[in-house]
């Protein structure tokens, strides 16, 4: 990746066990939806098996498809000559889905295409392993971008911090549905106004050094766990010194 110039690396989580799991069905064909219904139904150990995909959206549950994150990109100001590497296992629906995303970003790589038969060969039957190599090379990317924010990529953000390399840019999944709908409504269109109000919405969300938030206040139980932020994605104050961020500008995001 690095022969190719500066990278983002986009742990794209749109795969099937993610989707059946969600619940979530954005832009996927009915005989796609119903498959993942199924996977979920006949899947013992997850429980909730009634899940409404609208509402799931709606709330910023579910991962953005790659046709989302396509937009996000160009509207943070990156070039289609970017060089992004995927983390991720197989992309539900393949090329069908990924067409969108690739051909606003030709240069779109994964393990797969970096290394040959014989170098991947050892890891195929263990999936741990394949999913460090991706952990691996988004720890040294130049930008770390999550479409879901799940353990692996609380776990990047985490040690990309204590290292302190470079951003970490979690999208803001429930607005940005609100003006991807917006979008596909005809109501707005991409362009600078776009672009200014993802980009405003993200200001705080490029993983700069702060100090770990703690839950919110008046909540109980599990809901007071899963609002606080986790140890892994931030380890701040108890791993690392500084409590404030440098000074940033903006524009720094697209560099």
């Amino acid at each position: 990746m690095r022969s190719l110039g500066p990278y983002i690396a986009l742990h794209l989580r749109y795969e099937k066990d993610m989707l059946a799991f969600s619940g979530c069905t954005h832009d996927l064909s009915l005989d796609e939806a119903e498959e993942l219904r199924i996977i979920r139904e006949n899947t013992s150990y997850w429980k909730v098996k009634d899940i409404d995909p609208i509402e799931q959206r709606s709330k910023g549950f579910c991962p953005l498809t790659p046709k989302e994150v396509g937009i996000f990109l160009t509207a943070l100001g990156y070039p289609s000559k970017t060089p992004i590497y995927i983390a991720a296992g197989e992309i539900y629906g393949g090329e069908s889905h990924m067409a969108e995303l690739r051909s606003r970003y030709p240069l779109l790589m994964s393990k797969e295409k970096l290394a040959s038969f014989e170098e991947l060969e050892p890891f195929f039957n263990h999936a741990s392993q394949m999913a460090a190599l991706d952990y691996i090379v988004s720890i040294e990317s130049d930008i770390f971008i999550p479409s879901y924010s799940g353990n692996m990529a609380r776990a990047v953000e985490g040690h990309r911090r204590f290292l302190g390399r470079g951003r970490s840019i979690s999208p803001d999944r429930k607005a940005l549905v609100r003006l991807f709908d917006k979008l596909d409504q005809g109501t707005i269109t991409e362009g600078k106004k776009l672009s200014y109000r993802i980009i405003d919405l993200h200001r705080r969300r490029l993983g700069f050094p702060r100090k770990r938030k703690g839950p919110i206040s008046g909540t109980k139980g599990m809901d007071r766990f899963r609002s606080e932020e986790t140890f892994y994605a931030n380890p701040l104050p108890d791993c690392l010194c500084r409590t404030e961020p440098s000074p940033q500008n903006i524009s720094d995001v697209v560099k």
